[in-house]
């Protein structure tokens, strides 16, 4: 009896491995482009290799579509075995996905000296969360919210319908963080010395009391309004955070 409990055991195991579908690039420098991929999570690693991992095909669920590969209006293929076309050129890394709708759920892993710029327009996709990165990210989206966490910069992360949740430890290098529908919440150490400017037109401005703000001043006047513009611990490094319709908030980490 115990065998065969033992046997189920590692029939499943073996079946969660055979399930998660890996893709590589040796590539630990340049740019990684993400264009119009719905589902995808980035996490920075210490490697020398892209790997794209594929974990859930529940996306692709097409029974008739066995043993036939996709292919694209823009006449792009699924090279990688995972609903993905990635083309290298040069330094730069071009990745697609094959489907309009839907698409696979992907997790990259992604050395820290590469460059991570997200671009995606369409309504059929989920958040794009990147964790653990130490490289530059830049991101554009329309609908998709943005979820960082633990990452340091240089940041670029603008979105029209998003929210966007940032939770940085140790951010290191410029930062803006815009949306214009969504609200933009940030977490820092109180212990950040920046250079801040936070921006609302029709939202409010929270800030966490422990974060003594020294707001810029016009001769002996302190402005107050929808824009707040000083520096934190003596100031530092230039961070912008900024919701047109709604609200920003600052709290400690």
């Amino acid at each position: 009896m115990k065998n065969f409990i033992l046997g189920i055991a590692f029939g499943i195991l073996t079946t969660m491995v055979v399930d998660a579908q890996e893709y590589k690039v040796n590539k630990s420098s340049g740019t990684l482009e993400i264009n119009e991929v719905n589902n995808v999570s980035i996490e920075g690693y210490n490697g020398n290799e892209i790997i794209f991992i594929s974990e859930d095909d529940s996306h692709d669920g097409d029974e008739r579509a066995k043993g036939l590969r996709a292919i694209s209006s823009m006449g792009l293929e699924d090279n990688t075995g995972i609903g993905l076309s990635v083309i290298e050129k040069g330094d730069v890394i071009e990745v697609r996905q094959l489907k309009k709708m839907d698409g696979p759920d992907i997790k990259i892993r992604v050395p820290k000296n590469v460059v991570v710029s997200y671009y995606h327009t369409s309504p059929h996709g989920d958040e794009i969360e990147i964790k653990d990165f130490e490289g530059r990210v830049d991101i554009s989206t329309v609908h998709n919210g943005v979820v960082l966490s633990n990452v340091t910069g240089p940041l670029n992360i603008k979105t029209v319908h998003g929210d966007i949740d940032a939770s940085l430890s140790a951010i290191k290098s410029a930062a803006t963080i815009e949306s214009v529908h969504g609200h933009v919440d940030v977490a820092l150490p109180v212990s950040t010395k920046a250079n801040i400017k936070l921006s609302t037109h029709f939202g409010e401005i929270l800030v966490d009391p422990d974060f003594k703000i020294e707001i810029e001043k016009s001769g002996e006047m302190i402005k107050y309004s929808d824009n707040v513009k000083g520096k934190i611990n003596g100031g530092g490094i230039e961070i912008n955070l900024t919701a047109t319709h709604d609200n920003v908030y600052l709290r400690k980490k």
